[in-house]
C-alpha cells in the first residue's frame, strides 16, 4: 500500500494520465496478498502452508472491530477500493 501512495501522488503532481498503468499491478498484487492473509486468518489455509514462524502470529485477532472486521479484511477492502478507482480513472481518461 505504501508504494502506491508515492506512485499515485507522483502521477497526480505531474498530471500523468498513464499513472493507473503503474499503480494497478501493485494494487492487484496487494489485493492477492491481502486475500491470502484473510484466508489464513479464517483458517482456510492449513498451518503447513502458513509462512508464520517465530514472532507475532499471522492469525491472532489483535484488532477486531464490531466482532467481525479485522485487519486482513480492511486491507482487502482498501485494495479493492484502490483497484476500483484506478479502473474508473482508466475508463474516464480513455482517449
Amino acid at each position: 500500500m505504501y508504494p502506491l501512495v508515492l506512485i499515485l501522488l507522483t502521477g497526480l503532481l505531474v498530471l500523468d494520465r498513464r499513472i493507473a498503468w503503474y499503480g494497478l499491478p501493485l494494487a492487484v498484487f496487494g489485493w492477492v496478498t491481502a486475500f491470502y492473509h484473510l484466508l489464513m486468518y479464517v483458517g482456510i489455509v492449513p498451518e503447513s502452508l502458513q509462512p508464520c514462524g517465530s514472532g507475532p502470529s499471522c492469525v491472532q485477532d489483535d484488532l477486531g472491530l464490531l466482532g467481525f472486521v479485522n485487519i486482513p479484511m480492511l486491507s482487502l477492502l482498501s485494495f479493492s477500493v484502490v483497484i476500483g478507482l484506478l479502473l474508473m480513472f482508466m475508463q474516464r481518461t480513455r482517449t
